[in-house]
């Protein structure tokens, strides 16, 4: 299930003045749904990335989307965040994830499962190798295509599931489960980190079996010929596909940065709260709120 939580803001930047000699500023965003789960079946596919939304920095969103626009906080205005739970089984997908308040509603899509076929979402999941059976697509300025699967009458391979970045590789019969796509780095922390990769495609185990594919960078789970590797939590990594049991998505994050003299200081949960430079960083993995 979705955690959800709640968060508020206001601050000085210079505008007018707001209640308590406070003016509307600027918030950037990084904004990542559940990642999908890897299939569970001779050469299943690997889970999609959870779709990948952001404004900070100049920096890419998912898909190969130019950054979004930050947008000026209404003081006083509750904003809602969502952050998606990976997905719990074989073949589904992750959940979204959301940022609304006021004017503001910025949602992501959970990343798609992989399998037969594999399925749409953020990123696509890859395809099962046993058909061989086409991917899942990817969402317009999230993420990126699943790989098909390969195979037919020899060992069968999954396609890697799409990551923000890349799309998720061919499976490639008698060789090796389709990699994961990678992921998109951000700085928004502070620091460059990878998140929303897909999940490696899955070989088969009997007889002379492939190997999986390698994950996405930025948290997609590889693939396995017996296992799949479940997706790192709060990157929205996609899980690993494998032949008897597959991969979890990793859950999803939201991530908030604006100037410090404009934090209130005010939050419920648990929230992250950190610093870079003049700004302060919000890192809600669960239920919290921020409040004007």
């Amino acid at each position: 299930m979705p955690l959800i939580g709640t968060f508020a803001a206001g601050s000085s930047k210079g505008y007018g003045q707001g209640r308590g000699g406070r003016a509307p500023y600027n918030i950037d965003y990084l904004v990542i749904a559940g990642g999908g789960a890897g299939g569970d079946s001779y050469g299943a596919g690997g889970g999609g990335a959870g779709g990948y939304r952001n404004s900070y920095g100049g920096e890419p969103s998912g898909g190969g989307a130019s950054a979004e626009t930050s947008f000026e906080c209404e003081l006083d205005t509750v904003y809602t965040v969502t952050v998606g739970g990976g997905a719990p089984g074989q073949n589904q997908d992750g959940s979204a994830s959301s940022l609304i308040g006021g004017a503001v509603s910025i949602s992501t899509v959970g990343g798609g499962g992989g399998n037969s076929p594999g399925r749409s979402g953020g990123s696509g999941g890859g395809g099962q190798g046993h058909g061989p059976v086409p991917a899942g697509a990817g969402t317009a300025g999230q993420g990126r295509n699943g790989g098909d699967g390969s195979g037919g009458n020899y060992y069968r391979t999954g396609g890697g599931g799409g990551g923000a970045a890349n799309a998720g590789a061919v499976g490639i019969e008698n060789s090796i489960g389709g990699a994961g796509g990678n992921g998109v780095a951000s700085t928004i922390t502070g620091s460059s980190v990878a998140r929303a990769g897909g999940g490696g495609g899955g070989g088969q185990l009997h007889g002379s079996p492939p190997p999986g594919g390698a994950g996405g960078s930025g948290g997609g789970g590889p693939g396995g010929n017996s296992t799949g590797t479940s997706g790192t939590a709060n990157t929205g990594g996609g899980g690993g596909g494998g032949d008897y049991n597959n991969g979890l998505g990793g859950s999803g994050v939201v991530i908030l940065r604006f100037p410090t003299g404009s934090y209130s200081g005010i939050t419920t949960g648990s929230p992250t709260v950190s610093t870079d430079g003049g700004d302060t960083i919000l890192t809600f993995t669960g239920s919290g709120s921020y409040t004007a």
